[in-house]
């Protein structure tokens, strides 16, 4: 919710610093044209506009070859007002417009060349005069991917791996700053995306592995030296970002949902519990006894290799945080379209920096906000153990099954109550903090209780463990809605054109936290469950990350989940209406409206 607050001003900040550091841009790259054929009998023609431009309406014109085929009436999207000093009144365009074109007299395979001459202005005064490009386009039916433009009327070539959204989603004007501002603009934005996506449920297990890194390490650890392990930690994850994202731009996919199977999660949790381990007292990592132990003890021994450490970031990287959101996915785009894997590495890089910066503060300050000595740290470590060991639960949850999830969630709650003297009698004489710490274990207890109780009642989601008890009344209130499963391309097309109605598409993993939380949070909403009713509701599932899994995502030049798109009755995308990463309810209800009004 905070990212989508703050997005707007991220973007605007952006625009307004690239205005200041330089010249007009050139008109190929201020007005940036691609065509594509969304049917057999429509072609869209599409400018991306740095924000410190606009297009005029009035000035699009359009013609076709070969002569034996021609263009309908133009569908002209609404634009705004505009008081120019040389037309006086006029509609124009920013960010980016679409104009649909009907073709007649051509059939479906045609390669057709679409020349279109336009004209647009600087916001500082600069006006082009009329630019005349093309782009060669071949009719198909409505699973056509984006055709290319031919070198002389693009700017940047699209990459021939990923389809090009032709949306203007938050992922494509964040994709836009990276065209349009300077370098050191470009990455001071990103850095400020990275610390918003730091409050994001991708990042929270970080904390207790870092945390847990740095307790570990002994009484005698200085704010310096917490410093410098904490820096090595997030040093590892944002290059881990960097090279990935870049890999992932390329290759039109997130690499890292290869990673997403049992052998590996299981792998990395197993770490985690080594490290949990040796935080109650069970042994000491400096002397490990195994070989998944061996990367632990040399990143947690006193004063310990800050190569080891790096790597346990870069894993962490890797494994804890491999979901999609809208900045991430627009560094994505751009080094896909454009293939400068230079500004989107650093893109990258300082995105990560801004989601290691708050790791870093908890890091420096985890020993000086803690008791120094006394029984108060081994209760610390113990603590940082438990959150370990939820770490490894939460990372193994997709691949296990659900009532075994249940199962864990329960014993971490149940035994550190236990440990807590939640069943113990409080002495007369018991001190503040003793009755404080006794009344968390109770808590612990009965949720820990609720948890198994629900798990003996057939439920088999640990936030809402006693639902079975709101019976059949409560749940015909308001119905989860239920998608139908596509899994290639071709089954994709085939419900596309016998849909009559429109269609929503979710892309979905197990592994995917947003992912989960758009299920459990903005799709069980009743209001918005009560107008995705409405629709052809259709899923995903990438987590095998297969061909035709990859294939999908190509199609929408998506890098992976979460991803919704949208299309009206006919099977056309809307993409002015596709969403990236997690929204909740209230955001998200407008855009389902939306994509149900003619």
């Amino acid at each position: 919710m905070l990212m989508r607050l703050l997005l707007p001003l991220l973007l605007w900040l952006a625009a307004g610093f690239s205005l200041a550091a330089g010249e007009p841009l050139e008109p190929e790259q201020a007005f940036r044209f691609s065509a594509r054929a969304i049917d057999s009998r429509t072609i869209e023609a599409r400018w991306q506009i740095d924000p410190a431009y606009y297009m005029y309406r009035e000035k699009f014109k359009f013609a076709l070859e070969p002569a034996t085929a021609t263009l309908g009436a133009p569908a002209f999207p609404k634009g705004e007002i505009h008081d120019d000093e040389s037309f006086g009144k006029v509609e124009t365009y920013r960010n980016e417009v679409k104009i649909l074109l009907p073709v007649e007299g051509a059939a479906p395979g045609d390669t057709l060349t679409l020349k279109v001459s336009s004209q647009g202005c600087w916001d500082k005064g600069v006006c082009y005069p009329p630019m005349p490009q093309q782009a060669k386009v071949t009719l198909a039916a409505a699973s056509a991917t984006p055709a290319s433009d031919t070198a002389s009327s693009a700017a940047v070539p699209p990459a021939p791996t990923a389809a090009t959204p032709a949306a203007a989603d938050e992922t494509s004007q964040i994709a836009g700053i990276l065209k349009g501002a300077s370098f050191w603009v470009a990455i001071a934005t990103f850095f400020g995306f990275g610390l918003l996506l730091s409050f994001t449920p991708c990042v929270f297990p970080m904390v207790p592995i870092l945390s847990g890194i740095i307790v570990n390490h002994g009484h005698a650890v200085t704010h310096a030296r917490a410093f410098t392990l904490s820096t090595a930690y997030v040093l590892g994850m944002a290059l881990t970002y960097a090279a990935v994202g870049v890999a992932a731009g390329f290759s039109g996919t997130l690499l890292s949902a290869a990673l997403q199977n049992a052998w590996v999660l299981g792998g990395f949790a197993l770490v985690f519990v080594a490290l949990a381990l040796s935080m109650f007292g069970f042994y000491e990592l400096q002397l490990p006894s195994g070989l998944q132990s061996r990367l632990s003890a040399t990143a947690n021994k006193q004063g310990g290799s800050l190569g080891a450490i790096a790597l346990m970031g870069a894993l962490s990287a890797l494994i804890v945080g491999p979901c999609v959101a809208a900045p991430l996915a627009g560094a994505l785009l751009y080094i896909a379209q454009t293939r400068d894997a230079w500004l989107g590495g650093w893109a990258l890089f300082s995105l990560a920096l801004g989601m290691g910066a708050p790791l870093i503060l908890v890091g420096v300050f985890s020993r000086s906000l803690l008791p120094k000595t006394g029984p108060w740290m081994n209760a610390v470590s113990r603590f940082f153990g438990v959150l370990l060991l939820a770490t490894a639960l939460w990372l193994v949850s997709p691949v296990i099954p659900a009532w075994l999830n249940m199962l864990g969630w329960a014993a971490l709650m149940i035994v550190p109550a236990i440990y807590m003297h939640a069943l113990d009698p409080l002495a007369a004489n018991a001190s503040g903090w003793q009755r404080l710490w006794k009344g968390v274990g109770v808590a612990l207890l009965i949720g820990g209780g609720a948890v198994l109780v629900g798990l003996l009642g057939g439920a088999r989601d640990p936030l809402q463990p006693l639902s079975f008890l709101r019976g059949g009344a409560a749940a015909a209130v308001a119905p989860a809605p239920t998608f139908q499963r596509v899994a290639s391309v071709a089954e994709l097309d085939e419900r596309l054109k016998s849909a009559g109605r429109p269609v929503m598409l979710d892309f979905y993993a197990d592994w995917c936290v947003s992912c989960k939380e758009m299920e459990k949070f903005t799709f069980a909403d009743p209001k918005v469950a009560a107008q995705m009713g409405r629709m052809l509701l259709l899923k995903a599932d990438v987590t095998a990350n297969n061909e035709d899994d990859k294939a999908l995502l190509k199609r929408f030049g998506l890098f992976g989940p979460p991803g919704i798109i949208f299309f009206d009755a006919k099977g056309v995308e809307r993409p002015e209406l596709r969403v990236v990463g997690y929204q909740p309810p209230g955001q998200f209800l407008p855009t389902v409206e939306r994509s149900l009004a003619n």
